[in-house]
């Protein structure tokens, strides 16, 4: 899968949706429930009641766009907060739609350049 780049904002809803909502009622949750813009560029991620599906909705310039995912062996992997929003970057995103355990997937440490060489 092609993912997105560091720059893009990535966020997840912590509390499972209704998933008979489509791209137009999830972006009022993101505005309703998340304090969002949904035309932001952001990727907004929502789970069902079971973990093994999700759906994303961003704006792509032209129009909102709906992603869905069914894991058809294990589960995402989701925080224990029942209420909120957690930011997540390129990397966990990408670490989240294999499946993979996106918290396991951290930021690189800041390397010290060297002075001189030898």
């Amino acid at each position: 899968m092609i993912g997105p780049t560091g720059a893009v904002r990535v966020m997840v809803a912590t509390k499972p949706v209704d998933f008979r909502n489509y791209a137009e009622g999830l972006a009022a949750l993101v505005r309703e429930t998340m304090k969002a813009d949904p035309f932001s560029g952001a990727i907004y991620v929502f789970r069902a009641k079971r973990a093994d599906r999700i759906k994303l909705v961003f704006w792509d310039g032209t129009g909102v766009c709906l992603l869905s995912k069914k894991l058809e062996d294990g589960q995402f992997r989701w925080p224990n907060i029942h209420n909120g929003v957690i930011r997540l970057t390129a990397g966990q995103f990408s670490a989240l739609m294999e499946g993979l355990d996106w918290r396991r997937v951290h930021e690189p440490g800041v390397t010290q350049v060297p002075v001189a060489s030898g």
